[in-house]
């Protein structure tokens, strides 16, 4: 497993080059040899190397990167938070909402600035780049892409938002916490999270953790969602400080226009995410 990440790792740089370059000269509408020549590959390499990696063609995968199909999947999922909070659920797929749990630091934890808590971390690859994973005995604390040379500033961004803890790196076991984010299906139990934010944070990211792989909402749709309606700004903020990145999915969440956003970890792993997560979606329709 961690070789076949430490592939995927290696694979997905060249797709978000590709990402990078597309997105510049989406008006341009690059060839295939363009793309292929800018991350230094043959046309034969890289289509290879990103089929191996989406799981479909360069072509194919493309269209889930533009502003047309994102309109299209907003409004496909118009209300989508909305039902699922009329129907009871925690979300309006079957997949997602199932497999995460959320619990919220208490005003007296919070107080405690992490005093006598052990918070192992680790830095591992993943088929979106390499990632610092955090967590307790009650969950999940942080999950965050990083860069080989931000693995310091990331160390003491954590350490900041918990400066009594007593931070550990634990190699093996945030490991399988990776296998687990990374290859869902094999999740045989929810994973836990333990996150500290305000009530208003708090409430976007739950509602975040309603939104299934493969849909998009706009951050008034959320603001709506948890009774906000003109609070669309406000969620935007919370949206960005969301420390579990993947699984509180913030990069489902877009522009009402259909413009992709901005994202904490960067707009070309975004893209990646929601294109992907559209992939598989789509596969899994084909199939039921």
């Amino acid at each position: 497993m961690v070789e076949s990440y430490t592939a995927e790792c290696q694979a997905y740089r060249t797709v978000e080059r590709a990402i990078e370059y597309i997105r510049d000269r989406a008006r341009e509408q690059p060839r295939l040899a363009d793309i292929a020549a800018h991350v230094g590959l043959t046309e034969f390499h890289f289509q290879r190397q990103f089929s191996e990696w989406a799981g479909i063609s360069p072509k194919r995968f493309l269209q889930y990167l533009t502003k047309e199909y994102a309109k299209e999947a907003l409004r496909r999922c118009e209300d989508v938070l909305e039902a699922a909070y009329a129907a009871g659920l925690s979300g309006p797929g079957r997949l997602h909402d199932l497999l995460v749990t959320c619990e919220a630091v208490s005003p007296g934890e919070h107080r405690l600035l992490g005093e006598g808590v052990v918070i192992a971390y680790g830095f591992h690859a993943t088929p979106f780049g390499e990632c610092m994973i955090a967590g307790t005995v009650r969950g999940i604390c942080r999950l965050a892409f990083v860069a080989s040379d931000e693995r310091k500033a990331a160390l003491a961004e954590l350490q900041d938002c918990w400066p009594r803890a007593r931070l550990q790196q634990d190699q093996a076991a945030t490991g399988e916490l990776v296998t687990q984010v990374f290859v869902p299906a094999d999740r045989t139990t929810p994973l836990r999270l333990w996150v500290k934010g305000s009530n208003f944070q708090i409430k976007v990211w739950e509602a975040l953790l309603r939104i299934a792989p493969g849909e998009l909402v706009s951050y008034r749709e959320v603001a709506r969602a948890i009774g906000m309606p003109r609070a669309s700004r406000a969620v935007g903020s919370a949206v960005g400080a969301n420390p579990v990145a993947v699984l509180i999915p913030c990069h489902r969440v877009i522009r009402k226009a259909g413009d992709f956003g901005d994202y904490r970890w960067g707009p070309a792993r975004k893209q990646a995410l929601i294109a992907r997560e559209a992939v598989a979606a789509g596969a899994e329709a084909r199939a039921a």
